[in-house]
């Protein structure tokens, strides 16, 4: 028997299976080499379906490098965990101050009054508050680049998870190029006469070079920018209490000014959409959680100051302009990145005795529209980076540099953002106001995914007999948490094409343009799940643990 089995080892499988068929022993190999013949087969026809132990199963330091790869064979290309406590927790501060609060406030306050721009403001806040509550209980338990994207393909359906990140990559790569565009305008304060298209490739090659050597520059970057905005804000609050009770100025304001003004009625509905879209950007921190250094104490830090930035930043200075500057002074509805004159904050500024507000303010603009591109540049390119690792986005995608940069990524999305605004010096912008509409909605499509996701991973969390407690980060308020924010969410994404509906006569185009970003978005999950036939993913078999080796190794 010894002899035959030597020799049948020279032989093919199918020959020993054909010689063998009635050796009970060698029946016994037949067997398990048919079986073994399965595995291979059955491996390789679910190499690009939804097997989801697999394609979430990454970590960051055990990616393999790849044939053609700008690394060597021996390297093991992986994103690099350089971001500090100081990053994030300025990324945290800064990500929702920009022209939203600089500018928009004062359309805010001249549509709602300032009662009512502060309810508005005040239910958004708290709003993201837990929709932050959310998503960093999932970042600091399961902190991977790509994060909420990869939450809704792990937790739900991979066919939402695919919808929303290809949906948040393409919001962030037109937003590189609204920013190239506003740059431009803010330049033209100074210089009317220099080509606008000059400064904005200026501003893409400097937000480029942030993002193409090292994450570090994109947290550096973001800390100096964040910082500005931030003493910006502290400063004006001050000096706002100053002009108030008549220290600076010479005039005393009291709260008369804030009472003659008010709640509008219903201008407060106009004002939810203009305090969601100031918002967005809030949960970068998500993002950045999968290059943070210690995920796990870094994160809950920056999330936990998300409620004190939202009461510094939003609340208290729309009520210092709502006591110093009348709802119905002509100047906030003329708030606009081409008119910084008129910024709310350059008034308050101005009524403290700074003659050059226009230009401390114009130059503090800057560093925000500078911050966003960056910001956008980056989030872009790691979503993309995540959707390629999940087999959702070309391979060729998932290659880094040395540095742990995912350079195609970013090239891409540098490119995308360029075209974008190259449309808006063509045809009178047409192309480009279209690109703007279908990307308008996307923040608050993420930030519905978030709540969802989360709502998911908890029920997933427990269904499996894990504790609670173990979370290293406990979202407050469970269950009303998620489901507050996904409720004002959902309100804000079918109410934002309120203005449209109120004119007169509605124009038919413009109401379109409102919601041009949710059909696209369904489109995406829709055809997904008709190539991929992915179904919603049982709570029992939810992946709570791949990409967790780095934290709790």
């Amino acid at each position: 028997m010894s002899t035959n089995y030597n020799e049948d080892n020279t032989s093919s499988p199918k020959e020993r299976m054909r010689t063998r068929r009635f050796d009970l022993s060698d029946d016994k190999i037949e067997l398990e080499t048919i079986e073994n013949k399965k595995k291979q087969d059955s491996s390789s026809s679910t190499a690009f379906n939804e097997d989801l132990s697999s394609q979430y199963s990454r970590s960051t330091a055990t990616a393999k490098a790849q044939p053609g790869s700008l690394l060597n064979d021996e390297e093991k290309p992986h994103l690099k965990r350089a971001l500090k406590a100081r990053h994030l927790t300025m990324i945290s501060l800064g990500g929702t101050i920009g022209t939203g609060l600089f500018l928009a406030s004062g359309s805010s306050i001249a549509t709602a009054g300032p009662g009512g721009a502060l309810i508005a403001y005040a239910l958004i806040g708290i709003m993201v508050f837990f929709m932050m509550e959310c998503l960093g209980e999932m970042a600091t338990y399961l902190p991977i680049s790509g994060s909420f994207n990869n939450y809704a393909g792990r937790f739900i359906d991979p066919a939402l998870g695919f919808a929303l990140g290809w949906n948040y990559w393409y919001n962030w790569a037109v937003t590189v190029a609204v920013e190239l565009t506003a740059g431009s305008m803010v330049m033209a304060f100074w210089l009317p006469n220099f080509p606008s298209y000059v400064w904005s490739i200026i501003f893409l090659i400097l937000i480029l070079s942030l993002n193409l050597f090292s994450v570090k520059g994109y947290g550096e970057a973001e800390y100096w920018f964040a910082l500005i905005k931030v003493l910006v804000v502290i400063v004006f609050i001050i000096l706002g209490i100053l002009v108030d009770t008549g220290v600076c100025g010479g005039h005393y304001y009291g709260v008369e000014t804030f009472k003659y003004g008010g709640v509008q009625g219903l201008g407060v509905l106009s004002t939810f959409l203009t305090a969601g879209f100031s918002f967005q950007g809030t949960e970068l921190i998500g993002v950045a959680a999968g290059e943070s250094e210690n995920p796990r104490k870094n994160v809950p830090k920056a999330i936990k100051q998300v409620f004190w930035r939202i009461l510094l930043f939003y609340i208290l200075a729309i009520f210092i302009i709502g006591l110093i500057i009348p709802y119905d002074d002509p100047l906030l509805l003329r708030s606009d990145v081409t008119d910084i004159s008129v910024s709310p904050f350059t008034l308050v500024f101005q009524k403290a005795g700074m003659s050059a507000a226009a230009h401390f303010m114009n130059a503090v603009i800057l560093t925000t529209v500078l911050s966003a591109g960056n910001s956008g540049l980056y989030a872009s390119s790691r979503t993309l980076y995540d959707l390629a690792l999940e087999h959702k986005a070309p391979q060729l995608f998932t290659r880094l540099t040395k540095n742990g940069i995912p350079i195609y990524c970013v090239l891409l999305t540098a490119v995308i953002g360029m075209l974008a605004f190259l449309t808006s010096l063509f045809g009178n912008g047409v192309v480009y106001n279209w690109l703007l509409s279908i990307s308008g909605i996307a923040g608050f499509i993420a930030w519905l995914g978030i709540a969802a996701s989360h709502w998911r991973f908890r029920r997933a969390f427990v269904a499996q007999g894990k504790d609670v407690n173990e979370l290293p980060f406990k979202a407050r308020l469970f269950p009303i948490g998620p489901i507050f924010a996904f409720a004002v969410c959902l309100f804000v994404v079918i109410g934002q094409g309120y203005d449209t509906w109120m004119a007169d006569p509605p124009v038919p185009a413009d109401i379109i343009a409102c919601y041009i970003g949710l059909p696209v978005f369904i489109i995406l999950f829709v055809g997904y799940k008709l190539v991929k036939k992915s179904k919603v993913i049982p709570l029992l078999e939810v992946d709570l643990d791949s990409g967790r080796e780095e934290i709790i190794a």
